[in-house]
Formats: structure tokens, sequence, C-alpha cells
């Protein structure tokens, strides 16, 4: 199987409002896909409407082959964590995450053992036994991201997992997300470009309910057709560079001093473009730092400005 889910000229109507218009998009087998736009872009409403929370006006959906979501050819497949969810408050995590994975149809003891591990997985062992309504803001949404997995689905949507979290937890739940990457097929929604450009490797740019950009992460931030060079002086003569390597395109950028390599991709690797480049402005210009390709921030305002 290619793609988990595919959906194709999607609309969702509220009265002369489309949160949705004509959005199509397939998401790769295996892949994590961040979701990145504006407040009111389509983002949510495309989650909700994939899991069966929300009937399109028109378009069409197909989840793992079996067309759009119903409990009985998707139970136990699918889960989602909605950005805007809660928890029974005097339900304690352990009972919770034993009854999803109940629901997922794990036998009692699976369903222990993997309750048990969970939890561990996303630091909470030692709240497993606390009410709901004891745990902070941000151990409730490690809970409802744990039962998010539990059950072992094989695609799950996240709509702005890791808000509310503090530094600590943020690095811990992005370990046990890229953990899970390869074996389960993963869609974040996130404002945080830094949080999708870490965890994902392909991105859609949505906007007015619409895909306008689908890419892999490493195309669109040009990670194998561009390195910037941050230097400690101006090279002296950028011709050399250029007779050193003709078929790339040198710029420098005085406001950071740093200096740009793009190439093809097709005929220059990264390897063999710092092979010959490195070692010369090693010896010109003070070589501080390389990087390959942009942010994902650059990319998408890069996107914004060519509309």
């Amino acid at each position: 199987m290619e793609y988990v889910i595919e959906t194709k000229d999607l609309v969702k109507r509220y009265g002369h409002r489309r949160a949705l218009d004509g959005l199509s998009l397939k998401v790769p087998f295996g892949s994590v896909l961040g979701l990145v736009g504006p407040n009111g872009a389509g983002k949510t409403t495309w989650m909700m409407t994939v899991a069966g929370f929300i009937l399109p006006t028109s378009g069409d959906i197909d989840i793992l082959g079996q067309g759009p979501f119903t409990a009985e050819r998707h139970s136990g497949r699918l889960s989602i964590l909605p950005q805007d969810s809660d928890l029974p408050l005097d339900s304690h995590p352990t009972d919770l995450l034993i009854h999803y994975g109940r629901l997922q149809g794990l036998p009692a003891r699976e369903a222990v053992r993997s309750a048990d591990e969970i939890l561990r997985a996303v630091n909470l062992a030692d709240r497993a036994h606390m009410p709901i309504r004891a745990l902070s803001h941000g151990m409730r949404k490690r809970v409802m991201i744990a039962q998010c997995f539990i059950g072992y689905p094989e695609v799950v949507l996240l709509d702005e997992p890791l808000s509310g979290l503090d530094p600590r937890e943020v690095a811990r739940m992005r370990d046990f997300l890229l953990a899970r990457r390869g074996r389960v097929t993963v869609v974040i929604s996130s404002h945080n470009l830094n949080e999708i450009e870490t965890l994902c490797t392909h991105v859609a740019f949505v906007e007015k309910g619409r895909v306008e950009r689908f890419e892999a992460l490493e195309r669109l931030t040009q990670a194998s057709s561009r390195l910037v060079y941050r230097l400690a002086r101006p090279l002296a003569d950028p011709g050399a560079l250029r007779q050193l390597l003709p078929e790339a395109l040198f710029e420098w950028s005085e406001a950071d001093k740093t200096l740009i390599c793009s190439f093809d991709e097709t005929r220059e690797q990264v390897e063999t473009v710092n092979r010959v480049v490195v070692p010369y402005l090693l010896e010109q210009s003070g070589l501080l730092a390389i990087e390959r390709g942009s942010s994902l921030e650059q990319a998408y305002l890069r996107a914004e400005k060519k509309d």
C-alpha cells in the first residue's frame, strides 16, 4: 500500500463558508506528515473529516484502501488526538488506557501490559493511579498522546500534540514520537515549525481549505541541493570557487556573513560539494559553520511571498 490516506477534492461547507475547498492530499505509508498553515486553513477540519467525526459536503476519502472511515472497517486501525479534547476527571491514567486498549481489540492481559509500557514511555508511570483532575495540563496531554498509540493503530492523527508541555517534556515526547517513525503513519498539525521540521518526513502547506504545496521535507528545505557556509570574513576571490565548481551557484549574504551554494542534486552530492568547497574556505575565509538547506520556516515564508 503506497498511501494510507487519500482525500480527493474534499469540500466541507458551513453555510456560505468553505472550511475545506477541494482539499486533495495523499499520505504516504510509514511517513510522518506535518500540516502547516494559519488558523482557519482547514487542517483540523481535514483531520476530523478523515476520522469520521465530520461528514464532508463532497469529495472522496480512502483510509487504508477501504474507503471512508467506518467503525466496522477501521476499528483499532486509526486513532486521533483532537486539539481541544479532554479526559474524564475522576478516572485514572491506567484505567483509561486499559479501557482504550480493550476498545482497540487488545485482550485484557495485553491491555494491562500495554498501558503500563506506554505510561513509562510518556514518563507518567508515577502518576498511573492518580485521578485525572490531579494532573497538570501537560500530564493530561501526555495521557492523551499515549491513548493514541495503545492497541497498535496503523494511522495516528495528532492536532497540536505538544502544545502546553514544558521544554523537558516536549523533548521527551519528541523522542517518543520519533521512536515510532516508520512503524506508524502519523499526521501532525502544528504551528511550531521547528517541531514539524524535527518530527516529520513530509510537509503539506494548507491555505484556505486547499493544499498549496506537498513535498518530502528534505526536498522542501533543499537539504540535498543547498549548503550555507558561515564565514569569518568575505571571500577575497569568489571567482576561484566558481572555477573549482562551475556548475554550482554561489551567493554571498553580507547581512549574516554566509556563502550560499546551490547545486543540482542529480549531478552533485553534498559530500562531493563539501570536499571541494570546505578546504578552500578554511584556508581563505575562516569557515565557522555549515548548514544543509534552509529551515522549514524559511521555506514556508518563501512560499507565502510567491503567493
